[in-house]
């Protein structure tokens, strides 16, 4: 007999309780940590029988991290921002381990790099790892774990290199099907399949691209990992053009790979840059291209405290902000259902606010604490009007940022008119109620540097023009040396390069925003107001921004195009890669093996005159042949899509439907992800829910965003946070006592 616990699921009588885990990437090492901590929760006479399935057979890395994965890959997030652990900001985590058994990806490598001596450990707290390190520090925290698991004398943890194919229901619980046709019982199954890609057979842009390449008798590359097997020199030899679609983080993998990876070499050169010195192995050349013809932007060198404490939070795009604009501007959800939250339409509630938040911080970090309650005052009476409807936003995305502006105008007037001597410190301070010394001399350290404002210090003290301590100078960090200048625009945060008549004019305005991108980078997201703005707002906001977008917090419309357009802003503006990686990218644009000419909107077409497949920049005049097609696209979560047949055949038999977004407009939309309960379980095709399986990660994309991200410590995260629903609900089904 059995009994069912509050969520309808069961704990058997007389056997050990079965437990399958499908993939056995990051989110298993995660969960298994979990697991082996809370162990003793196992009650007098319970067993419990562990089975983790992981297709690449790299347990706790999985596929993406593999430590076999190229050289050349980074992660774009630091070693002291990367744990494998719960901590003390997790909420209800339970019994946590030693500190000394927690370690950081940081902590992990200098002890690594304390037994083997190896350079590629020898990492400080700020430095960005490789890859394949992460992928090694996984592999060994899952090892950890899963032996501290075992050691628990009614605990037992099986490993499978295999596919799992389907999850089938079955009259004493469930059965993992793999593809060697093995089948598994189990009373519980937590999916961690983590990322995949398309099919491009199932995939409309997929089959575009494999059209276009068969035409052209190209080589098509439908997904570039592993690198060194679907980007070998069998397929981009030396005589071969390769032609990238996309110029995101996956597309810089594969340029270093083809690059670096065959041998080349990145010197310095005198300044602060690199040259390319090729080895004669890379392809003939890379035509790297995308909706913007912009790679992603470098992530600054972080100054925050690791632990979080630095991070921004938020003067107006906060989640009080969210809630009242749902009160007062929200369209009640459709069919009735008051329980479900008004919806927002992103681009007119909610892109407000996030250019204000930019904007005020943008200020905030160039002029200084000393500015911050003059710029917060001026714009506070039309923010709170905004917030509660009565300032209509119509379509003015910088509704909000204008009387902003008019702060900052005067503000600057009065820092110029002391600057060029015609009003001293002291005259301007007696009509102005912000410390004006103090607002020049952070003025002077951000845009000139440290020396620069020792310097004009000197001169206010002696009663002189600080001016005459810039003349001839130039900004290190690649700022405008004008104290009226150094404005925020939002179309120049999102699009810094415009159209350029020709691909060398495209190619040159792109390599010079690139090259200024690197030094504000340097500068880090403490002191460069670009960076502050993108990283404090699109980083350290990005719960709130999810917290508007999430369980169909926008219409159906909106939350499309906030998909389609401001999840690539984010990317660009705060998910890019580390400088050192964009130094090697600017130099093989400078080298001229790697051509961005092609501008933004271009494409891949058949050439019928020459009979080739050709990449098209409709702005540029830009047209090159190219022999590989690759497409190195992040693609979003759709089981419809997917190269694995786990999602489509659990679709298929309506153990998991489609999550779908409906608005009171009639309009729907369906991004691809599952519909899951609040405790991440499945709802069957029929509604009701399945409470044996859970899902965690990437299959609830669209119902949910920005969930792909690896375990921050420090941060009581949501990779943990998510983890811990789980695990609570399986102690519920054993019967256990809280731990």
């Amino acid at each position: 007999m059995t009994t069912p616990d509050v969520s309808g699921r069961a704990a058997p009588a007389g056997r050990p309780y079965r437990l399958a885990l499908v993939g056995g990437g990051p989110r298993a090492t995660y969960a298994l940590e979990r697991l082996s901590a809370t162990i003793g929760r196992l009650g007098p006479g319970q067993g419990l029988e562990v089975a983790v399935f992981e297709r690449t057979g790299e347990f706790g890395a999985g596929l993406a991290h593999s430590p076999a994965q190229a050289r050349t890959s980074y992660l774009n997030r630091i070693g002291s921002q990367v744990s494998f652990a719960a901590d003390e900001t997790v909420a209800g985590a339970g019994p946590l381990r030693p500190a000394a058994e927690r370690p950081t990806l940081h902590e992990w490598c200098r002890s690594r790099f304390e037994a083997t001596g190896d350079p590629d450990f020898d990492l400080a707290p700020e430095d960005w790892p490789r890859r394949y390190v992460h992928g090694l520090a996984l592999r060994d925290m899952f090892d950890t774990f899963a032996e501290d698991l075992r050691r628990h004398p009614a605990a037992g943890l099986r490993l499978h290199q295999a596919e799992v194919v389907e999850v089938e229901s079955c009259e004493d619980g469930l059965t993992v099907v793999t593809a060697d046709g093995e089948r598994h019982p189990a009373d519980e199954v937590l999916l961690l399949t983590g990322h995949s890609h398309h099919d491009p057979e199932r995939s409309p842009t997929g089959r575009r691209l494999a059209k276009c390449a068969a035409f052209g008798g190209a080589h098509h590359v439908a997904h570039p990992y592993p690198m060194d097997r679907r980007l070998g020199p069998d397929r981009c030899g030396p005589e071969k053009v390769v032609g990238c679609v996309g110029m995101g983080l996956t597309a810089i993998d594969a340029i270093l790979h083809l690059t670096e990876g065959r041998g080349g070499r990145f010197e310095p050169v005198p300044g602060d840059g690199l040259v390319y010195r090729p080895s004669g192995a890379e392809p003939a050349g890379i035509v790297a291209f995308s909706g913007s013809g912009l790679f992603t932007f470098a992530r600054p060198d972080n100054h925050k405290p690791s632990d979080g404490s630095g991070d921004h939070q938020g003067t107006f795009l906060t989640h009080e902000a969210v809630r009242q604009l749902r009160a007062n501007v929200g369209s009640p959800y459709p069919g009735g259902e008051t329980e479900r939250q008004p919806q927002l339409d992103f681009e007119k509630d909610v892109l407000p606010l996030v250019i204000l938040e930019m904007a005020h911080l943008y200020y905030v970090t160039l002029f200084g604490p000393g500015a911050t309650m003059l710029l917060t005052q001026r714009v506070m009476p039309d923010y709170l009007a905004f917030l509660s409807g009565t300032l209509a936003s119509g379509t003015d995305r910088d509704c909000l940022v204008a009387r902003l502006e008019t702060a900052v105008d005067q503000l600057t007037e009065v820092l110029d008119a002391v600057l060029r001597g015609t009003r001293t410190a002291a005259e301007a301070q007696s009509s102005v109620s912000w410390p004006v010394r103090e607002v020049l001399l952070h003025w002077t350290r951000v845009v000139f540097g440290a020396d620069a404002e020792l310097e004009v210090r000197h001169c206010l003290d002696q009663a002189r023009p600080p001016k005459l301590a810039l003349d001839g100078r130039t900004s290190p960090s690649a700022l405008d040396s004008a104290v009226t200048a150094n404005r925020f625009s939002w179309d120049d945060a999102v699009a810094p390069v415009s159209p350029q008549p020709g691909p060398r004019r495209f190619r040159d305005a792109v390599r010079q925003f690139m090259g200024r991108d690197q030094r504000w980078a340097r500068q880090g997201n403490r002191l460069n107001p670009h960076k502050a703005a993108s990283d404090g707002v699109w980083r350290d906001l990005r719960s709130v921004i999810s917290y508007a977008v999430d369980d169909a917090g926008l219409t159906a419309v909106s939350q499309r195009t906030f998909l389609n357009r401001y999840v690539r802003h984010h990317n660009r503006l705060a998910n890019g890669a580390a400088p050192e990686i964009m130094a090697k990218i600017v130099a093989l644009i400078d080298h001229g093996l790697l051509d961005v000419g092609a501008g933004p909107e271009a494409r891949v077409r058949p050439d019928e005159p020459t009979g080739r497949v050709v990449v098209d920049g409709p702005h540029t005049g830009f047209v090159r042949p190219v022999d590989v097609l690759v497409d190195a696209r992040m693609h979003p979560f759709d089981p419809r899509a997917d190269i694995l047949p786990l999602y489509r055949n659990l679709l298929a038999s309506g153990t998991v439907r489609l999550w779908r977004n409906a608005s009171a407009d009639g309009e729907d939309f369906v991004p691809g992800g599952l519909e899951l309960s609040a405790d991440f379980h499945p709802v069957r095709a029929d509604g009701s829910v399945e409470p044996r399986i859970t899902v965690l990660g990437l299959p609830s994309e669209g119902a949910r965003s920005f969930l792909l991200s690896a375990l921050r410590p420090n941060a009581g995260h949501y990779v943990m946070r998510d983890t811990l629903t789980w695990l609570d609900g399986f102690w519920k089904t054993l019967g256990t006592a809280g731990g």
